[in-house]
């Protein structure tokens, strides 16, 4: 149990210094911009309780937008994802449902269910932030368009961190 919190914690920390000191200083034609500090959220153990997954949403939201001074954006963004992981999770749930102790990661549930999985949270994450962010339907398709690329390489940043935790062995397809 300690060394799952001790993870998540050290998790939280990396992911946010990430975001802050390198992914927020690149914004690729004013269309993309990673945030790879959703994998907090996306990286919980299953079992993690609605409360606590919304609790660290908020923290988490909340450390982005005091580095960045965005008023508020990102944590609503993160409480948004916090709230539909558990419903995108109950959707995608095997047959005979998820084994205790598990996390929502490419070890534990292969590469076709993390990228479903992940790709559904983050896009619904940026939809989100973007249109809070712009706080207007003016500019809808440029909007969806910023959202949509940044999702994909938001995508293949979190497959990329994810690929530093898979054994080999243990992978599935």
């Amino acid at each position: 149990m300690f060394r799952i919190v001790a993870q998540n914690i050290i998790r939280f920390v990396l992911l946010v210094l990430l975001q802050i000191l390198v992914l927020n200083n690149i914004q690729l034609g004013g269309l993309i911009n990673p945030y790879a500090y959703v994998l907090v959220i996306l990286s919980l153990p299953i079992e993690t309780p609605r409360w606590l997954t919304l609790l660290i949403g908020v923290v988490l939201g909340l450390s982005i937008d005091v580095f960045t001074r965005t008023l508020g954006m990102h944590m609503t963004a993160t409480i948004f994802l916090a709230f539909l992981r558990p419903v995108v999770l109950q959707y995608m749930a095997p047959r005979d449902g998820y084994e205790y102790g598990t996390t929502a990661s490419i070890r534990d549930h292969g590469y076709l269910w993390y990228l479903t999985y992940a790709g559904i949270l983050i896009l619904l994450h940026h939809l989100f932030l973007f249109f809070v962010e712009a706080f207007e339907f003016e500019n809808f398709f440029r909007t969806g368009l910023k959202a949509i690329l940044s999702s994909l390489v938001t995508l293949v940043l979190v497959v990329i961190l994810q690929m530093f935790t898979v054994n080999r062995k243990q992978s599935q397809i």
